[in-house]
């Protein structure tokens, strides 16, 4: 089997090793427009081959690991270029715009709409890692437009690896992810810029940060490049969550303003009840 990872940073990356580790007579190749990046995927035995998009007509397996506004330009031309036997699966964070683009394609029936919910905040070829998807949620977009066929092969994989499937609509999806996800990044961003404009003047700042700072505004090491996309091709729900969020904070200030412990308390413990929500997802951790 030819699978194509196009952009190998850390989700194409630990997909192509998850696929090395998972499929037998599997032969890796890669396509990155950055050289450096597409090299060292090559050194450390991510990929096989480098490649070029005058090479997907070899593909059975194509995966679109790269920015969500980029995607959007690039997977026509990904589809023009492949066979009709091959499927090309995206990993993009928004839905909508990629399914609404493609609705018309010739070979929309080769696609299928994906997003595995999984990553660190890590990037570039170094962060791939095994496994990183097991046990994790794949959402599936407008499944019924791809080829069943094709619809096999692509779950037949994500099997292998260990990801669970979940079935939505794009709208849907875009709605519930930037409330789990979107607005999670931005609130580490800003966190991250609160408190590094704060240092400027209290050198010693950081030295006092513990584990929980460091778990709360990881995710603020992520890719601008990467989420500056995301934001805007989902802007109108990413603001009616930080509507809802900024909301919150002010209640909060107000509580501390009125000297409302017991209304702080209770704000606290009953948004406790997520530590049951949340038990049992599985971290990554690089």
């Amino acid at each position: 089997m030819n699978v194509f990872v196009i952009g190998i940073g850390l989700i194409g990356g630990s997909l192509a090793k998850d696929i090395k580790s998972t499929q037998e007579e599997v032969t890796v190749y890669g396509i990155d427009s950055n050289a450096t990046h597409l090299a060292e995927a090559e050194d450390l035995g991510i990929i096989d081959k480098k490649a070029s998009y005058q090479d997907l007509q070899l593909a059975d397996m194509v995966i679109v690991s790269i920015p969500v506004d980029v995607m959007v330009t690039e997977l026509p031309k990904i589809l023009d270029a492949v066979h009709e036997d091959c499927v090309v699966f995206d990993v993009g964070s928004t839905k909508s715009l990629i399914c609404k683009t493609l609705e018309s394609h010739p070979k929309r029936r080769n696609f299928l709409a994906c997003h595995p919910i999984s990553g660190t905040e890590f990037s570039g070829p170094s962060a791939a890692i095994n496994d990183l998807f097991r046990d994790k949620t794949n959402i599936i977009c407008e499944v019924e437009l791809t080829a069943f066929k094709l619809q096999e092969k692509a779950l037949q994989f994500f099997q292998a690896i260990g990801m669970r499937i979940r079935y939505m609509n794009p709208e849907a999806h875009d709605k519930h992810i930037a409330y789990v996800s979107h607005l999670s990044h931005i609130s580490a961003f800003m966190l991250g810029k609160t408190v590094i404009e704060k240092e400027k003047n209290e050198r010693d700042i950081f030295d006092m940060a513990g584990s929980g700072f460091e778990s709360t505004v990881r995710l603020a090491k992520s890719s601008p490049a990467m989420w500056t996309p995301i934001f805007k091709q989902n802007k109108e729900n990413v603001v009616e969550t930080l509507d809802e969020y900024i909301h919150n904070l002010t209640a909060f200030k107000e509580l501390l303003l009125q000297d409302d412990y017991e209304g702080i308390y209770n704000e606290m413990n009953n948004t406790n009840k997520i530590k049951g929500i949340l038990k049992g997802i599985p971290l990554n951790k690089k």
